[in-house]
Parts: C-alpha cells; sequence; structure tokens
C-alpha cells in the first residue's frame, strides 16, 4: 500500500518506520507539504492547531481515506465537534481517527508483546480495509469503535490514557476484546 504520511514527529515518523517495515511504501511530508497522489491512505500527524494549515500544503488528498491521529492538546476549532471532522471538511474524502491514543515512545516494543496491544479506532463506511490492515502492520489489533461520529470520544479518552500512564511510571499498551475472544 502506498501511503502519505503528514507530520514527521514521534507519533508520524513511528508509524511510516512501522509501516515500511512491513512492507509499505511511505511517504513523508513535513512544514512545506507536498504531493500526496497516488497514495492509498493519508495520516495526519501534525498537532491540532496545525491540521488547516498542515492540509492545505498538500495536493492530491480527494478520495484517500484520510486517518487523523490527532489529539486536542493545542485546542479545537468551535466548528467542528472532532478534530476527525475538520481532516474531512478540509480533505472531502472518507475519514477515520486511528492512532491517537497509543504511545509514540513505545512503537518499538509493540511486537514485543505477549498479547497484541489494541488501537481502537473509528471511521466512515469503507474504510475498515485499510484501517484495520495499517493498524495490523504497525503490530496492534484494530478495535473498532463505531462511525466517525464517535471520534470526539477517542479524543476525548486521552485523559484515561494519560491517567493510565501516570499511575504506571511511563506509557502504557492496553488490550480491549469482547468475553471469550482470548
Amino acid at each position: 500500500m502506498k501511503i502519505t504520511v503528514i507530520g514527521r514527529g514521534n507519533v508520524g515518523g513511528g508509524l511510516a518506520r512501522l509501516w515500511r517495515d512491513a512492507g509499505h511504501d511511505v511517504d513523508e511530508l513535513g512544514k512545506d507539504g507536498g504531493d500526496a497522489f497516488g497514495s492509498d491512505a493519508v495520516l495526519v500527524a501534525v498537532p491540532s492547531d496545525a491540521i488547516a494549515d498542515a492540509l492545505g500544503k498538500v495536493s492530491g488528498l480527494e478520495g484517500k481515506v484520510m486517518i487523523d491521529s490527532t489529539n486536542a492538546l493545542a485546542g479545537r476549532p468551535e466548528d467542528f465537534d472532532s478534530l476527525a471532522e475538520q481532516v474531512k471538511s478540509i480533505a472531502g474524502g472518507p475519514t477515520v481517527k486511528a492512532f491517537n491514543l497509543n504511545f509514540a515512545a513505545i512503537y518499538d516494543k509493540v511486537r514485543e508483546q505477549r498479547n497484541t496491544p489494541s488501537m481502537p479506532w473509528c471511521g466512515d463506511e469503507g474504510t475498515r480495509d485499510v484501517t484495520e490492515q495499517l493498524i495490523r502492520d504497525a503490530g496492534y489489533e484494530p478495535f473498532y469503535c463505531g462511525g466517525l461520529e464517535k471520534a470526539r470520544a477517542l479524543e476525548d479518552g486521552l485523559g484515561v490514557v494519560f491517567a493510565a500512564m501516570q499511575a504506571a511510571g511511563g506509557p502504557v499498551f492496553y488490550r480491549f476484546w469482547k468475553p471469550g475472544e482470548l
């Protein structure tokens, strides 16, 4: 799969590495933007207050599966219930919220875990195959949380993950499953 990653920080750079290791063709774009033409999916991994500027510098977004990994640490525009909805309004294509509740600092340890850590996600119709493949190829088990209208709940879930990290004394993995699955 061809993936364009917008943002070269811990999340964007870390996922780009994991996806390359899994055999994907990954282009990383920084502050100068670039072209996502020919990509199957686009990851948005920038600060929340930089979404509009970052996407405005990237061409070829039309029709791509947009994966929003941002959190509202720098705020959220009042016009949108979630950052994922802001991404969708700019790119215009099918959009997903994923990769916002896992710690980039421990991406390199994900495959060492006895049980595969979860990656909660939500998104528009038609995004499941691409999204779940990329989640698995990054070393996580996808856990579907509903349509894109659930994106705000995933963004707001960051407080629970931070509380777990503080109690544990560092970044944590976690696992969701239905009874009887494990």
